[in-house]
């Protein structure tokens, strides 16, 4: 992995190339925590050589995983990072494309890079932080200033 810190407007902008057999949600996680970031939109676009992804089902309050064993093209990697339970959380969803042009997306579980993921870390004002639903037992967006109808 290799990482470079930028600044747009104030707020830092984290550039990760993550390596060839590396997992893309370790990966990010270990760059949040020794960065410090507690509040920030994830996007990122490269390959997985395998991977998992879920659907939250909600009769079951838990995700049914999608295994990808098989090389996908990563067409959308987008989320967010927020602090939950005094360390940052990423939450991100993703959209792998098959070779025959099929997808198949959803909660990233786990990613094993191949030949490389791209990812844009980009803070945002002031920390985010999540808070676990009681409904769910999912650890949901508690954004500063949210208020509820």
């Amino acid at each position: 992995m290799r990482t470079t810190e930028l600044t747009d407007g104030g707020h830092r902008v984290i550039v990760v190339a993550v390596d060839k057999g590396e997992d893309a949600v370790s990966v990010i996680n270990d760059v949040a925590t020794r960065s410090d970031i507690r509040g920030a939109r994830v996007t990122g676009v490269g390959g997985f050589h395998t991977a998992e992804v879920g659907y939250f089902d909600r009769e079951a309050l838990d995700y049914v995983r999608i295994a990808v064993p098989e090389q996908v093209e990563v067409l959308s990697l987008l989320g967010d990072i927020a602090e939950s339970q005094g360390k940052p959380a990423l939450h991100v969803h993703t959209v792998l494309g098959r070779r025959d042009g099929t997808t198949v997306g959803g909660h990233l579980l786990r990613g094993e890079v191949w030949p490389t993921l791209e990812v844009i870390i980009t803070e945002v004002g002031g920390n985010l932080t999540k808070q676990v639903d009681p409904e769910t037992g999912l650890a949901l967006l508690n954004a500063p200033g949210t208020q509820t109808r």
